[in-house]
């Protein structure tokens, strides 16, 4: 049994139009609040969005029978808190249990202190939207932006679009510590398994992963030489070869020890499927990483890059070098996003091994069927294609969209006018849009998965948009404020 939002008031519960929120605080938290709450008290929206968030309870659910789950309005409250400070789970699970006005705005009163939120409940609970849901939310959001922020004379969409990297929370891959992960992974596995079935194969499987990552260490400590005599350099390629011939050796045999324990599996219990499944994912990893290391190390050939994987926790990972200065690669996904020109966010996308000029048409297309009143955008060098710039052309009213490399004159005339010029000038401002997404949690992504990196970066630019909105009233209550007071004075 799942609800949406508890309607029944408890005794000392504040009404959510009524939580007093403080003005004059320049933290997000306020901001963040003042956009849900405007969210919440405007009925005709809110009942829109309680009619998305229901479709995350699977159709099969009984929803008046069974135990209660967490509101779903309180799943929305913390999900957007949590990404938009930028907090892990257990800083989300201390102040969502401890601070006075995040607690009126998840619906709890005076008489409610003793409801608290275990760590693994706000996990699993938010871990429930889907970047599907969020995105028609955003949506919602951004269209009652637009009635908040804009005036009525000033309705045409002015986009700028851009895209740039959120990194994978992951540690800087080499051949040798990708395979000590994989091969780490699949001795506790297959402990696991093992103790389930009653064997002793495994029971010194600590030692077992000290033993190994005393040959990892070693491998890995060992450096090329850099003296001028040629006999000093061969001796210690001798040993940087014969040290990992011996780690490889060593990983080889817990790959045959984990197979064999595979192999009498006697139970196949749920719990125990999933780990086997696990176990053999691991096994693949270890092997691919036997394979590379023996061919880069011991064979002296290079591994192409299409076959290189950067994570074996996250394997979408992507090596991406944007050629900025002192960052000469990231590890994680490139993000596009589309702003207009009050800073809110139409529209984004995750990029899975795409380019910015892959990508040009297919975020204008996406952002007209939700906004038809999407009029023009401006873009970087990086997407332009002479395909794009046409397609794009018979699609907006204003394109802004450099050539890359040499115009001739007609180009040069368009690309020279006051109007070319003064939207270029603007574009830079989605710079401002993505710092602020950095800054609110879109820096690196604390989500496991593909698709839970698609809801963080979802579930980031909706409390990016909501903390728009806010802000917003919160500056124009501010001013009635200080007009108050200047009036008493």
């Amino acid at each position: 049994m799942r609800k949406i939002f508890d309607p029944q008031m408890s005794f000392g519960q504040t009404p959510i139009d009524q939580i007093k929120i403080d003005m004059r605080s320049r933290d997000e938290i306020p901001k963040l609040l003042l956009g849900l709450q405007h969210i919440y008290c405007n009925l005709e929206l809110r009942q829109k969005i309680f009619k998305l968030l229901e479709t995350m309870i699977p159709h099969e659910t009984n929803s008046k029978t069974g135990r209660p789950g967490m509101d779903l309005w309180k799943i929305l409250v913390a999900g957007t808190i949590r990404i938009n400070c930028n907090w892990d789970y257990d800083k989300l699970r201390e102040i969502i249990n401890n601070h006075k006005t995040i607690r009126q705005m998840l619906g709890h009163g005076m008489m409610n202190d003793d409801v608290i939120y275990p760590l693994q409940t706000l996990k699993d609970n938010i871990s429930l939207l889907t970047p599907e849901i969020l995105d028609k939310i955003n949506t919602l959001i951004v269209k009652e932006g637009h009635k908040v922020l804009f005036k009525k004379k000033d309705q045409n969409l002015m986009g700028r679009c851009d895209s740039f990297v959120v990194e994978t929370d992951v540690h800087y891959p080499t051949d040798i510590n990708l395979l000590f992960d994989a091969v780490r992974k699949m001795i506790q596995l297959a402990a696991l398994i093992s103790q389930a079935q009653g064997q002793t194969l495994w029971r010194q499987y600590e030692y077992n992963i000290r033993s190994f990552k005393r040959l990892f260490r070693h491998a890995q400590q060992l450096k090329r030489s850099t003296s001028k005599d040629k006999k000093k350099k061969i001796i210690r390629e001798e040993l940087i070869i014969n040290a990992h011939k011996i780690y490889i050796e060593a990983a080889q045999g817990y790959i045959q020890k984990a197979i064999w324990t595979l192999d009498n599996i006697v139970s196949n219990d749920l719990l125990n499927l999933a780990r086997v499944q696990a176990l053999e994912g691991f096994i693949s990893h270890a092997e691919r990483q036997i394979n590379q290391t023996r061919r880069r190390v011991v064979l002296g050939k290079k591994i192409p890059h299409h076959e290189k994987v950067f994570s074996i926790f996250q394997p979408h990972t992507e090596w991406i070098s944007k050629g900025k200065a002192g960052i000469p690669q990231e590890l994680g996904l490139r993000v596009c996003i589309l702003e207009d020109q009050r800073g809110l966010i139409l529209h984004h996308k995750v990029m899975e091994k795409e380019t910015d000029d892959k990508i040009a048409v297919s975020m204008v297309d996406s952002t007209l069927k939700k906004f038809p009143g999407f009029k023009g955008c401006s873009f970087d060098k990086g997407f332009y294609t002479p395909s794009n710039k046409k397609e794009l052309k018979s699609m907006l009213d204003t394109l802004v969209l450099p050539k890359k490399g040499k115009r001739n004159k007609a180009e040069q005339e368009e690309e020279t006018s006051e109007e070319f010029i003064r939207r270029k000038r603007e574009h830079s401002a989605v710079e401002s849009a993505i710092n602020g997404l950095e800054n609110h949690g879109l820096d690196r992504c604390l989500d496991h998965g593909i698709q839970g990196f698609k809801r963080y970066v979802s579930l980031a630019v909706l409390s990016r948009n909501l903390q728009i909105i806010g802000h917003d009233i919160q500056q124009k209550k501010l001013k009635q404020l200080q007009r108050s007071q200047r009036k008493a004075a």
